[in-house]
């Protein structure tokens, strides 16, 4: 069974991941069908002394102003610290709490009846958290009242308030804001497991993969401390969690720049650089006011809150727009990482600009929301880009695996040749010597003897000729080099080479055709050329079968001069062919190899290459190339 490649597997599981994110998301939103949402209420200003339910139920009505849920929080008159707040309950079992998706203030306390059945006092400061009142039918069936003192952004309630069940508002309630706590935390698992895995990569990798962690592990404490669900846990610590979540982002903003500098290096000019260093100034300076609020007991919050507000909102601003501009540049150079990086980074950008210019255009508090999601959506792409690298690095392993091996068999190539060719230099001449004495002596006693005695004199020569090339052979790899180097045309050596090899063809029952360009000269020896492309196509005119074809053509490509030789001949398997060249390997019976191996010498002598391609059944198709002489 054929396994998926990488690439589709990592596809599958990241539109996996994102529909299981998508459904979650409908999931945590979605409400019960019995719920129902408050679109109107009354509101009435507090001053100071008015903080029982009594005066405010004995307040004319014309005190009491009519708020919707589409407009946002009134302003206060002067003097005013607190507001009253009146719904009108429907009379129904059904109904037995009410969730406020924003309260803002120090403190809130419900009242039904003029009895006190909510107190938020020491429990949690508002800005912006949801608050579940429980209500039942044993507190009666008048109005419910809400007061609200005035806090460091304000007091009252915004965006939607509904009724329903207890259990089914609890839900909701927790898992809402639940989800950015396990978003969180996934994200700072991951950059933990991340740091642990850079000890086992190269140190020029872990700059980068440093940022990223910080990257990650800053996102998840943002989202774990923006959560409203904290507030639930922490309590009345809101300049904790503040703090917090300011350190997170003074961490991310240099971080994230310092990452994309990583990635795609330090721009034209340098201007990356030195906006990264602004970025880490200002984050700096950030960090050492935060101390210094926190040892002053918090004296210099108004200070404090306009640079980490008003100055870093800008600057965040500024980030996203300039660094979504560089990536776009970079991807519209053919960069596929920078295309991936873009679309998940223009995702974010969007969503966290169009959050930030409502934040900061909204006259009313306005809860950031949407751009966790935009997080996750960047997040997924740096996963895909690191998923990529992993890809990049496993094709390079197994590059290089192939190089080394091809390496390894030219050095056992190469060794063998030396060991052949000392060989040759130290026999070959003292064993022909003999050789062609003993032949002398043989072919003089043929002429003197009976025709038997003949017939074995003469299979005697036949054998010493045999002999007597194989040390042509040896002397050919004593001697390598072209000992008469001149320019010649390829074709015309190729005609002539096939003129001496076509009565060959043709007793084997095959023929052979001549596909040649004019004009392609090279340099080197006519008389080795043609020695070596002798033994070439001789090897293909014995692998010819009934109804043989050889076709031999020659081209000019580029610098190079190509020559072909192909046959439809038997073939040779992948293991005949890998062994191709090695010193007295042979298909042949009577076969010793070396003929083949003066070819690669030859070749290799003239600064070419040759490379085999067959399959057993199909052929064989060998490949020359050798460098054109540009003289001619």
């Amino acid at each position: 069974m054929k396994l998926a490649s990488p690439k589709r597997v990592a596809v599958l599981f990241m539109f996996l991941l994102l529909t299981v994110l998508v459904i979650a998301g409908f999931a945590v939103g979605r409400s019960s069908g019995q719920d129902m949402v408050l679109l109107n209420w009354e509101q009435k200003w507090a001053y100071p002394g008015e903080e029982t339910a009594a005066s405010a139920a004995a307040a004319p009505e014309e005190e009491w102003l009519k708020c919707s849920a589409d407009s946002g929080r009134p302003l206060p008159p002067a003097g005013a610290d607190a507001v009253w707040l009146r719904f009108d309950i429907p009379e129904t079992e059904e109904y037995t709490a009410l969730l406020i998706d924003k309260v803002y203030g120090t403190t809130l306390k419900a009242y039904r009846n003029n009895g006190l059945i909510y107190d938020s006092r020491q429990t949690v400061n508002f800005n912006g958290s949801k608050v579940l009142i429980p209500i039942s039918d044993t507190q009666g069936d008048g109005p419910l009242y809400l007061w609200s003192t005035s806090g460091d952004r304000g007091f009252g309630v915004g965006g939607q308030i509904r009724l329903g069940h207890y259990d089914g508002l609890m839900n909701l309630y927790i898992k809402q804001d639940l989800v950015d706590v396990i978003l969180g935390t996934s994200l700072m698992f991951m950059a933990v497991v991340l740091l642990a895995c850079l000890f086992f990569v190269k140190i020029k990798m872990f700059s980068g993969g440093y940022w990223l962690v910080v990257v990650i592990f800053a996102f998840g404490i943002l989202f774990i401390t923006y959560s409203p669900f904290l507030a639930l846990i922490m309590g009345s610590r809101e300049h904790l969690t503040e703090s917090v979540f300011d350190v997170a982002l003074f961490m991310l903003l240099p971080a994230f720049t310092l990452y994309f500098e990583q990635i795609f290096g330090p721009g034209r000019g340098r201007h990356l650089v030195r906006f990264r260093n602004i970025q880490l100034g200002f984050s700096v300076f950030c960090l050492l006011f935060l101390l210094l609020n926190t040892l002053l007991s918090y004296r210099l919050d108004n200070l404090y809150t306009f640079l980490t507000v008003n100055v870093t909102g800008i600057l965040m601003i500024i980030q996203l727009v300039y660094l979504l501009g560089l990536a776009v540049v970079y991807a519209y150079r053919g960069n596929k990482d920078a295309v991936i990086f873009s679309t998940g980074f223009a995702l974010f950008a969007v969503i966290s600009l169009s959050e930030l210019v409502l934040y900061f255009s909204s006259s009313s508090p306005f809860h950031l929301y949407w751009w966790k999601w935009g997080v996750v959506g960047f997040i997924l792409s740096l996963i895909v880009i690191l998923g990529r690298g992993f890809t990049r690095n496993y094709e390079q392993a197994l590059s290089y695996s192939r190089e080394l091996e091809q390496f390894n068999n030219a050095a056992q190539r190469s060794e063998k040749m030396e060991i052949i060719s000392e060989l040759a230099a130290s026999v070959a001449h003292e064993v022909r010597n003999p050789l062609q004495v003993t032949r002398g002596f043989l072919q003089i006693l043929g002429e003197r003897s009976a025709s038997k005695e003949k017939e074995y004199l003469n299979m005697a020569m036949q054998e010493l000729d045999r002999a007597s090339v194989i040390i042509t052979d040896f002397l050919t790899f004593a001697k390598p080099g072209m000992e008469e180097v001149d320019v010649f045309e390829v074709s015309g050596e190729l005609r002539h080479v096939a003129g001496i090899l076509v009565p060959l063809a043709n007793l084997q029952g095959g023929t052979m055709e001549l596909h040649l360009q004019d004009e392609l000269f090279v340099l080197g020896s006519p008389a080795k050329f043609k020695q070596a492309f002798i033994n070439l196509i001789k090897n293909s005119v014995e692998a010819l079968q009934e109804d043989g074809l050889i076709k031999v053509s020659a081209w000019k490509s580029g610098q190079h001069i190509i020559i072909s030789v192909e046959d439809n001949g038997e073939g040779m398997k992948l293991s005949e062919l890998a062994r191709l060249g090695e010193p007295f390997y042979s298909n042949k019976t009577k076969g010793t190899g070396l003929g083949l191996m003066v070819s690669f010498r030859i070749i290799e002598a003239m600064n070419g290459a040759i490379h085999f391609y067959s399959k057993k059944g199909q052929g064989t198709e060998v490949v020359v190339k050798l460098p054109a002489d540009h003289n001619k």
